[in-house]
């Protein structure tokens, strides 16, 4: 019984090591390559993000947009939090205010201003201005870190844009009714943008799960501070409308927040900041899947749009 134990617990740091990041002396098979892995977990990291605006929905019907986005990094930092006591004493001290600003703009500032956007703003303006992310993330290497990015990444980058406008294009007309709260948006993936690169650039030598834990537990109590501000604590937890709409903000903290900021810091060390920020091109993917499971019918037309990112993700990632 002890040797199974011991075999179980070895196999289990192999794949921690695979997925979070670390080296491996023997060749892998192809299942487990770095570039498969990569895809793997961009492929998880889509399905998990892009299914969060499902459980946004039941959310809003018994919470309102702020006390959804506290709920959601509440939840996610007070889990890691165990976690982030034990992976702090490894970090140097000098690393921790940058752990603090990846947790800032990484999660805790995009997530309330998404969440106070997305009732004001077309859906399909939305989804557009999400895709702002990998366009921030090119800007900012190249304009103040000073990446030298390939031309071809580059075209990659805005073939999926396009991609992805035409996408919207076809499904519905935009509205541009309270344009105003897209700087909300823009300012929530500009953000995203910093952050990644940021941690591409400076926290690289910090394990993947490290940053994740730490970050989002830093972010832990000044969620709480915002519930508690917004009465969330005092809201009638017995109606069946807020318990439900509260359990759908808990799993967005657990899978949104919590399990979707280690696979994207893994996805950072592993594949580079610029192949990470393409996720918010896939999330369209995820969407018509969602779709299909309900009986939407899907268009050869949007096939062809999904075809275009697909291609641009594709060229963005290829190697030379």
């Amino acid at each position: 019984m002890f040797r199974s134990v011991v075999h179980k617990f070895n196999k289990f740091l192999f794949l921690k090591k695979l997925v979070i990041g670390y080296r491996v002396s023997r060749p892998l098979p192809l299942l487990m390559s770095s570039r498969f892995i990569s895809w793997a977990l961009f492929t998880l990291l889509s399905l998990i993000w892009g299914s969060s605006f499902i459980l946004m929905k039941i959310g809003y019907e018994g919470l309102t947009p702020t006390q959804i986005a506290g709920v959601r990094i509440f939840s996610g930092g007070l889990v890691f939090i165990p976690l982030a006591i034990f992976h702090i004493r490894k970090v140097p001290a000098k690393k921790i205010p940058l752990l603090l600003i990846a947790g800032l703009t990484g999660n805790f500032v995009p997530a309330f201003l998404f969440t106070a956007a997305i009732t004001k703003l077309d859906s399909s303006l939305e989804g557009i201005l999400n895709s702002l992310t990998p366009i921030w993330v090119v800007t900012i290497g190249i304009f103040i870190y000073k990446d030298k990015i390939q031309t071809r990444k580059i075209i990659g980058v805005l073939i999926g844009f396009v991609g992805l406008v035409l996408l919207t294009l076809s499904q519905n007309e935009i509205s541009l009714n309270n344009l105003g709260y897209s700087s909300l948006v823009i300012l929530a993936t500009l953000c995203y943008g910093f952050n990644v690169q940021m941690v591409g650039h400076y926290l690289k030598g910090i394990p993947s799960f490290h940053i994740a834990t730490i970050s989002l537990a830093l972010m832990a109590i000044p969620a709480g501070i915002v519930l508690w501000w917004n009465g969330f604590f005092q809201l009638d937890f017995s109606d069946s409308t807020v318990m439900w709409s509260t359990i759908a903000s808990l799993l967005l903290g657990l899978g949104g927040s919590a399990i979707g900021n280690i696979l994207f810091y893994a996805l950072v060390n592993r594949a580079g900041p610029l192949f990470t920020s393409l996720v918010t091109y896939a999330i369209p993917f995820v969407a018509l899947l969602w779709g299909i499971q309900v009986g939407e019918m899907v268009t050869w037309k949007e096939i062809g749009c999904l075809a275009i990112i697909l291609s641009g993700v594709y060229l963005t990632n290829k190697k030379n």
